[in-house]
């Protein structure tokens, strides 16, 4: 397999969750080529917890809702395995515990601090390591982390995403999908 085969062959997933006032959580999973064209595209319809679950599932509620609930549901929907997961969204690691793939959470650089994309500032250095993160290292300009189960799979990661970082910056892919969550929120109206 050529560079350029395996550039098009691999499907690299990246998966966000927003968080509208009225309607809740909303999640979108976008595969991409390693050309950073789109494969398939997947969201969800808004996830609002009740009362009961948010005393009952306490701090545990988030990592549900976004890992289990929104993550592993889109993973499930889409057609192409991908071979690597990138988000934006720390709680989505919880998805680990439910897909073969690595689960990767994707921060800029900025002294061991990244901006989240929703504004919320979110150390992923080792001073953190105790919140289940563990060991980041720096890729294509940005800080990533693994989820625990998978911090041995650092190597593996850089060669797989190699075809795509050459050619695609690895934040902008979930503007694509807040963007196409907001469309399509539009179209419902």
């Amino acid at each position: 397999m050529t560079k350029s085969d395996a550039a098009t062959s691999s499907a690299f997933g990246f998966l966000t969750v927003v968080e509208h006032e009225q309607h809740g959580f909303f999640g979108g999973y976008l595969l991409l080529n390693g050309t950073g064209r789109p494969i398939e595209f997947h969201c969800t319809a808004p996830l609002r917890p009740n009362r009961a679950q948010e005393i009952l599932y306490g701090p545990t509620l988030v990592p549900y809702l976004f890992g289990e609930l929104i993550g592993q549901t889109l993973v499930q929907q889409a057609g192409k395995r991908a071979v690597v997961i990138c988000t934006d969204q720390a709680n989505v690691l919880a998805l680990q515990e439910f897909v073969d793939a690595p689960v990767l959470l994707v921060e800029a650089l900025a002294d061991g601090q990244g901006q989240a994309s929703s504004g919320e500032m979110l150390r992923i250095d080792g001073a953190h390591a105790q919140r289940g993160l563990r060991r980041p290292f720096a890729l294509g300009g940005y800080q990533v982390a693994l989820a625990p189960q998978r911090t041995d799979d650092e190597a593996h990661i850089r060669v797989a995403l190699e075809p795509l970082l050459e050619r695609v910056d690895l934040a902008e892919p979930f503007t694509r999908i807040r963007e196409a969550l907001d469309e399509a929120q539009r179209g419902q109206r």
